[in-house]
């Protein structure tokens, strides 16, 4: 099988190229810009890869004419789309930019899959479409109404891959939807690196090996266990592994389906704080802020539906070892 992958360098994307790497009979072509990290990625997933079955080419995917030359030259079998713009406060500031690469490129994608025959497509989508959710845990059918512009410019990318398979009988997809994605790889030689870095996990890290002085905690009084906001942390080589099953899903014949990969449950900031204190051993500085507008008091998957229909079994369901992991990726790198 030939795979185009899109972000293939970044943080997700380069976990499930890493994975891809076990299967001999794959090839990989990976497209990235390379700008969201400061982490030499390609490299280190090239010493995984035979001389003949990884190839890396820098470009954007706005650039549609050198897109069209790459489908041209090859001949992939199926498309994993991870590149996109997420930070969720700069989309509020700069909604062009997200709609421009989140729904423009990503349709632009499709159309070239749809053009040059290339029938299965998995989508890196996130639980940001579902905006603030009534009902607890978050179930496929749970009504999508994103609040920002992030979570909006994923959900226009998924009706157009919805509506292009309605026109396409051929044409089959997989939507998954990421709750929150955190720590490194077991092997320690992948791991997140954003730039600017604003997910919980690493910003709370690097208060804990110094390169912080102090983690902010937004609101203490929550309707939760212990006020702070629940969220349901998955660790990243188990949503890698979610990937590979989609496609087994799609080569198997099955039809498009969405499917939100999480744990089916939650931990609070305070506690997530608590463990990377006990596996650090620091005692850092916690200061509690207000509120964020639009930080909903808790966001948990149900993840019935990926693991009934792609057989999907995480394996490192545990705070300890995402946050470890996270920590001892910040300490080496």
């Amino acid at each position: 099988m030939n795979i185009l992958i899109t972000g293939g360098a970044g943080y997700i994307g380069s976990h499930v190229v890493r994975l891809l790497s076990f299967d001999k009979s794959v090839k990989v072509t990976v497209i990235d810009n390379l700008c969201g990290g400061d982490f030499d990625s390609v490299s280190v997933l090239r010493e995984f890869f035979s001389e003949n079955s990884f190839t890396f080419i820098k470009l954007d995917l706005s650039e549609f004419s050198k897109v069209q030359e790459l489908f041209e030259a090859h001949t992939f079998d199926a498309v994993i789309h991870f590149a996109a713009h997420l930070q969720v406060g700069e989309s509020v500031q700069k909604p062009i930019k997200y709609y421009m690469n989140n729904t423009i490129n990503t349709t632009h994608l499709i159309a070239m899959c749809e053009k040059y025959g290339i029938n299965k497509f998995v989508f890196s989508s996130t639980a940001a479409v579902y905006g603030e959710p009534t009902q607890m845990p978050i179930t496929e059918s749970t009504p999508t109404n994103p609040i920002n512009p992030y979570g909006m410019s994923k959900l226009m990318s998924e009706h157009v891959l919805e509506d292009t398979a309605k026109a396409n009988e051929d044409f089959k997809y997989v939507i998954l939807r990421y709750f929150n994605v955190a720590g490194a790889s077991t092997d320690n030689s992948l791991g997140e690196c954003h730039i600017p870095e604003t997910h919980l996990i690493p910003l709370i890290v690097h208060a804990a090996i110094g390169k912080r002085d102090k983690i902010m905690m937004f609101g203490d009084d929550y309707p939760t266990l212990d006020g702070s906001c629940m969220r349901d942390y998955v660790h990243v080589e188990d949503l890698a592994s979610a990937h590979i099953k989609a496609l087994e899903y799609l080569a198997n014949g099955n039809e498009s389906d969405i499917f939100n990969c999480g744990y089916g449950h939650g931990y609070s900031v305070k506690e997530v704080i608590d463990t990377i204190k006990k596996v650090s051993e620091v005692d850092f500085k916690v200061e509690v802020a207000p509120r964020r507008e639009g930080d909903p008091a808790e966001l948990v998957a149900d993840s019935t539906k990926i693991k009934a229909k792609m057989g999907w079994t995480p394996k490192y369901d545990d705070l300890e070892l995402i946050c470890t992991s996270a920590l001892t990726w910040e300490k080496t790198r």
